[in-house]
């Protein structure tokens, strides 16, 4: 399993998973811009104000918590072909992007959130096969034999490796799935982007406890376990709100997996994934119970 960067020997593997995730997104938009009631070619104006925010911030983000490489050489910030786009800077860019078109064109920001979600969610699918073509984004070293196959592992150069970057893509198209089959059953303009906060954030804090190459700040913790963290604690505090005022000791829920993802920092490898998976299910259980009890 030692693939080639390059499609057909001439373009890297990563750009064009890439672009074709950007392009599957942008007919899903296109798809939902009529149902959701904006101005026709509403999808093509998402795409011209997000994709290009949307990129620098993923690098942006990229850089700024692994500078101490790109001081060594500085010109490899922009060749971004080679890899190094986290997608958390790339959500954040493209969020700037939607509210600025949303505030130029002064149509509804939470539905504009609502109709990219979907094919953010597939688009990351796609995109993170491009780690596999850049032998990166990869887990734990497997030393059992008996796990040492795909989908498990994927073989790094001569050793096996969790295959973390598989497991969010299946991750991510499930979210899609859930996604775009829930689309036409929402209460609020905004629920489907939070809904893909919550249900990104529990996956991802679950994955990135497995990778090997985390970007790292904040007293040591990974960067990205900790904005998974705060958008399932964000989402499960917005429907604590809608809900019924007696139904909001449910966020002790959240609030009990945190204490178990803490509690499980510094342990052995199993017990940090057992405790990221523990928030995750409470946290959703939360959001979910909570959701029962709305009233607004």
């Amino acid at each position: 399993m030692s693939p080639g960067r390059l499609f057909l020997g001439l373009l890297p593997w990563y750009s064009v998973l890439i672009v074709t995730g950007m392009a599957l997104a942008i007919f899903l938009c296109h798809l939902e811009e009529k149902r959701l009631g904006f101005p026709r070619d509403t999808a093509y104006d998402i795409a011209l104000s997000v994709i290009p925010i949307g990129i620098v911030g993923a690098r942006l983000y990229y850089v700024i918590f692994n500078s101490a490489s790109f001081l060594r050489d500085p010109l490899s910030i922009v060749r971004i072909w080679e890899g190094g786009l986290a997608i958390y800077g790339g959500v954040i860019g493209g969020f700037l992007g939607l509210w600025l078109l949303a505030r130029r064109k002064r149509l509804s920001l939470p539905l504009l959130l609502d109709a990219v979600v979907p094919g953010l969610a597939l688009a990351q699918g796609i995109g993170r096969w491009g780690n596999f073509f850049n032998s990166e984004a990869y887990g734990a070293a497997i030393t059992d034999p008996a796990w040492q196959f795909f989908p498990v592992g994927v073989l790094i150069g001569e050793s096996w490796h969790l295959a973390t970057f598989f497991y969010e893509s299946v991750a991510d198209i499930l979210i899609f799935g859930l996604l775009w089959t829930s689309r036409r059953r929402r209460k609020h303009p905004g629920d489907g982007f939070l809904m893909y906060l919550i249900l990104y954030g529990a996956a991802r804090c679950l994955v990135e406890g497995l990778r090997s190459d985390s970007l790292y700040g904040f007293g040591g913790f990974r960067v990205s376990q900790l904005l998974s963290i705060a958008m399932c604690l964000f989402v499960c505090g917005v429907w604590a709100w809608r809900a019924e005022p007696k139904a909001r000791w449910l966020l002790a829920l959240p609030a009990a997996g945190l204490a178990v993802f803490c509690l499980t920092r510094g342990a052995s490898l199993g017990a940090q994934t057992l405790g990221c998976a523990v928030f995750g299910l409470l946290a959703i259980a939360g959001w979910l119970l909570l959701r029962r009890r709305e009233t607004h």
